[in-house]
């Protein structure tokens, strides 16, 4: 059977990866089909029901920035708000939400089914439809060809996933869900390489059995943010996560089961992810530590379920409860669903262009965990990118590709396709070389107008962004010529152990000092006044003093961006011979011609490429 209807983008998966791909693809005017063999899991949060956290909460902003909807959905589902690393510099400050996990896929479902160029379809993806060394459409599992321009591959977890709980083990993508075979065999078939990884998730637990007065709050802010930069949705009635600790107990529990961990037996052949260690690996690799801490997250507002984050595990179920009731709090504990470790297939993104398109077949991208990354934010801006660039190939249209100074999605993909990866790939803020350029509170100025310009970024968007620089410019330069007299600010500047002055001095000076903060100059009733006046709004102060106070690490920063982009913009021919190049190590020559980079830039960040092979490649460009 054919289906009639033919697709610019068919979107297999229905995860974040996938949801984001469709949502911009469709916005920008392609006709998409996203088909998932379950609709009913479409935008599953398949770990912890939370979104954001330390760099991940940077992309979440970058996503909305540039008109996706992951920001949006997020708002409208959280039932906690925080922004972590307050108490550090701006770079760091990382927004975190908790979220009501059916709200949020409910929420996506409506997002999507409100966009009419976005069909759906139940079955699952067996093989890609392949001519001419071009993706040209799927074959599902009930023997349907379905013809379109290109495909997107979001299969999260389900390639030849193989769900482990102590010595038991049978296929699955996720917990009662079936796992995807055949698509891995074809990309192997085809000279793809592949390889085997795993991750995990912990025990949900009914949250009636906990006893919460022997464990510690944490509560959401006060001052409530948003991840979206264009509907402000507030939080009403937030919920509380609490934390408890294992000890030295639980962990001599745990590991009576070690001989039937799966991890440990050698049962699990892929690498697991460093920065989320299931409780095993932890007491394995951390055995100095008599505790390790464990949050009791809630699942959302009309559900008892509890999602444990800090015990991922792979251990037999009587193992798992055991150690369970020996934490405080956890005495009685009911278990909803044991923890469970999933090991899956996935591509060496060195296959990629920085499109996400793939070397070998054309039209055909790849995005998610089919690329070795770890995390639904990283996850859902490679659904984002992979769809934006399926519409501008299949109309003809310029690639749209962010730069490691543009923004932490820049960083992931190419991190991904420049150095590959053999474990999860999750994202940290230590991996960008411009964290103090790419903050969460200027993502909207860093991406808003490309995104506009694309046709994903509505209108109103761009007026909110030229608001909020408009606004910051006014307030940087009253404070620059308002002065304010020394007996005011002394008063300030004692309290806060800072040099007084003699004279009066502009505001812009006093705000330029590290323990100074704009709240402080609100002793100045000329300030007052003009933000008042002009209805200047909370992020553009924000911005107008992160400015100011940065403004020196912030020049430095943009002037070695723009030296590194001037690597990024010496274009190597594609297929450019390397092994003519007899100074280059032999290295050197295996890792270009394998990666095959599109520029000097991004040779020099090949693993193996050494300066001196860099040299050698200038010299030859120059000539």
């Amino acid at each position: 059977m054919t289906l009639n209807e033919k697709y610019d983008v068919i979107v297999v998966g229905g995860g974040h990866a996938g949801c984001e791909a469709a949502h911009s693809a469709a916005t920008l005017g392609s006709k998409v089909l996203l088909v998932s063999q379950n609709l009913e899991t479409i935008a599953r949060m398949s770990c912890n029901p939370a979104m954001g956290g330390i760099a991940k909460g940077q992309i979440v902003r970058e996503i909305d920035a540039l008109g996706g909807m992951s920001g949006i959905i997020t708002d409208k589902s959280s039932i906690q708000f925080r922004m972590l690393n307050k108490s550090k510099g701006p770079a760091m400050w990382s927004p975190r939400a908790q979220c009501d996990r059916k709200k949020f896929e409910r929420e996506w479902r409506i997002a999507l089914e409100k966009n009419n160029n976005i069909d759906f379809y139940q079955d699952s993806v067996d093989s890609i439809i392949i001519e001419k060394k071009r993706a040209v459409g799927v074959i599902t599992k009930m023997g349907v060809n379905i013809e379109s321009a290109s495909v997107i591959l979001c299969n999260g977890t389900f390639l030849n996933g193989l769900i482990h709980l102590g010595k038991k083990n049978y296929k699955g993508g996720r917990s009662g869900e079936p796992a995807a075979e055949g698509i891995t065999k074809q990309l192997i078939d085809i000279g793809f390489t592949h390889g085997r990884m795993k991750t995990g998730t912990p025990p949900r637990l009914d949250g009636r059995t906990i006893d919460y007065s022997k464990t510690e709050e944490q509560k959401g802010d006060q001052i409530i943010n948003n991840f979206s930069y264009l509907e402000k949705t507030l939080i009403k009635d937030q919920k509380s996560c609490f934390i408890t600790y294992t000890s030295k107990e639980v962990h001599d529990i745990l590991q009576e089961g070690f001989e039937s961990s799966p991890m440990f037996a050698g049962r699990i052949q892929g690498l697991g992810p460093r920065y989320c260690p299931s409780i095993e690996d932890k007491i394995v690799r951390f055995s100095e530590k008599e505790r390790h801490q464990l949050f009791i997250e809630p699942e959302g507002r009309e559900t008892i379920e509890i999602y444990l984050n800090g015990f991922s595990t792979s251990l037999p179920e009587d193992i798992q409860l055991k150690a369970l009731r020996k934490i405080k709090g956890l005495e009685k504990v009911k278990l909803f669903r044991a923890g469970y470790a999933i090991e899956y297939d996935y591509f060496p993104p060195t296959q990629l262009k920085h499109t996400l398109e793939t070397k070998l077949i054309e039209n055909l991208f790849f995005c998610g965990q089919i690329n070795g990354t770890t995390g639904y934010e990283e996850a859902a801006c490679q659904g984002l990118m992979a769809g934006i660039n399926a519409h501008q190939k299949t109309k003809n249209k310029e690639e749209f590709i962010l730069s490691r100074s543009d923004a932490y999605i820049g960083v992931l993909i190419d991190d991904l396709i420049t150095k590959g990866t053999d474990e999860p790939y999750r994202m940290f803020t230590s991996r960008a070389e411009y964290r103090l350029l790419l903050r969460q509170d200027n993502a909207d100025i860093r991406l808003t107008k490309k995104g506009f310009t694309l046709g994903l970024a509505s209108k109103e968007r761009l007026d909110n962004l030229n608001k909020k620089i408009e606004q910051t410019d006014k307030l940087i330069k009253f404070l620059k010529k308002q002065n304010i007299e020394p007996e005011k600010i002394n008063k300030v500047l004692k309290k806060k152990n800072s040099a007084t002055v003699k004279q009066k001095k502009k505001l812009f000076s006093f705000l330029s000092r590290p323990h100074i903060k704009y709240e402080d100059l609100l002793i100045s009733k000329e300030l007052i006044e003009f933000v008042n006046m002009h209805e200047i709004e909370d992020n553009a102060i924000e911005q107008a003093e992160i400015t100011i106070k940065y403004g020196g690490y912030l020049n430095k920063e943009e002037a070695s961006a723009k030296k590194l982009n001037k690597l990024e913009e010496m274009v190597i021919p594609e297929m450019f011979d390397y092994k003519k190049l007899h100074s280059i190590s032999t290295e050197g020559k295996e890792k270009l011609s394998q990666i095959r980079p599109k520029s000097i830039g991004q040779a020099s960040r090949i693993s193996g490429v050494s300066p001196s092979d860099i040299n050698v490649l200038l010299i030859y460009m120059g000539r």
